[in-house]
């Protein structure tokens, strides 16, 4: 039997508007990091003279805590879903800004009670369950959208994703007898 490998990376078809609050985080990084080292020096001037002032430490914490966590999630802003196909194993994974990349787990097809798109009936009926955890690895709402419905450890779960033709052949090459539904 032929191998089956795929790799595919899904980006934001309209990504304008992201850039340009990625670039507006790059601009609050900036100044809220110099407001720190203004405020720090306040502080600490202040602290030099025997006074103390609470409202110049609490910007101070304010403005580093602004300029950290901006830092450490604008890459967000920027992120891609991959998608790696190997013989029946779907690997998710989202990466940030082409430089963080989180792995969101492996899924072995042959382990899926339903497959479909998600304009199908069949989604409805899924989504609709009590106790199910949904997860969304796709970028565009326009796109045509396909689910995976799977039962692991008791717990109900489904994947909805955006991959391509071709993929949607490989899934199906591997999928237990009835999985699939239009």
């Amino acid at each position: 039997m032929k191998d089956h490998f795929m790799e595919e990376v899904v980006v934001r078809k309209s990504n304008g508007l992201n850039r340009i609050l990625y670039l507006l985080s790059w601009v609050i990084i900036i100044l809220s990091g110099m407001s720190a080292m203004f405020m720090f020096s306040a502080v600490s001037s202040s602290l030099m003279s025997g006074g103390f002032d609470l409202q110049t430490l609490l910007m101070l914490l304010l403005c580093a805590g602004i300029c950290g966590y901006t830092f450490f999630f604008h890459d967000r802003l920027l992120n891609e879903y991959e998608y790696t196909f190997t013989n029946g194993a779907l690997d998710f994974a989202e990466v940030y800004n082409n430089k963080k990349r989180k792995s969101l787990g492996s899924l072995n097809v042959r382990n899926v009670e339903c497959f479909a798109k998600v304009s199908s009936g069949h989604f409805q009926r899924y989504v609709n369950m009590p106790g199910i955890k949904r997860m969304n690895w796709f970028l565009n709402r326009g796109a045509e959208l396909y689910f995976f419905y799977f039962t692991k450890d008791q717990d109900k779960k489904m994947i909805i994703l955006e991959p391509s033709e071709q993929l949607v052949e490989y899934i199906c090459a591997y999928l237990p007898r009835g999985a699939f539904r239009e």
